[in-house]
């Protein structure tokens, strides 16, 4: 199964999108995702009828942030997405009727629900402003300038 990486790249374009000042394209955004601009419009769409990013059609249009840093957590923009599985791991058959199959469900599936429920508690303690607090000490440490344009260039 292949992983979902929607999250690690809508965060990734949402910290970039933080530091610019205007409204920032698909294609751009596109870009630092490595994906196609449609992409990048259906996700943000969802992000937007949440009300974490605003569009703006015509010249000078694009994507801006419309929410506080502060106060949305990974776990927001996670179900934003429409809550992707967590989990790769699942059971062989959901209704085996072996009854060793059925200890190994039961035990695998206390397991995948104890997993999912830490990895949401956590989602939920992180916030938008501590990723880009640790984008800003990172960049600091290495003395760069930030410019999503140049840094995503193919």
């Amino acid at each position: 199964m292949k992983n979902d990486s929607r999250l690690s790249g809508v965060l990734h374009v949402l910290l970039h999108m933080a530091e610019l000042d205007g409204a920032v394209t698909s294609e751009i955004l596109a870009k630092a995702m490595t994906t196609n601009p449609v992409v990048i419009r259906r996700i943000m769409a969802g992000l937007r009828d949440q009300g974490y990013v605003r569009s703006e059609k015509g010249h000078g249009g694009g994507w801006t942030l419309a929410c506080d840093l502060s106060k949305v957590t990974l776990r927001d923009i996670y179900s934003a997405l429409g809550s992707p599985a967590l989990l790769a791991l699942g059971n062989r058959t959901e209704s085996p009727g072996c009854l060793v199959e059925q200890a190994v469900n039961a035990a695998l599936n206390q397991a995948f629900d104890d997993a999912e429920a830490l990895l949401l508690q956590r989602l939920g303690e992180v916030t938008l402003a501590m990723l880009s607090a640790d984008f800003h000490d990172r960049l600091m440490a290495r003395g760069g300038s930030h410019d999503l344009e140049t840094v995503h260039a193919s």
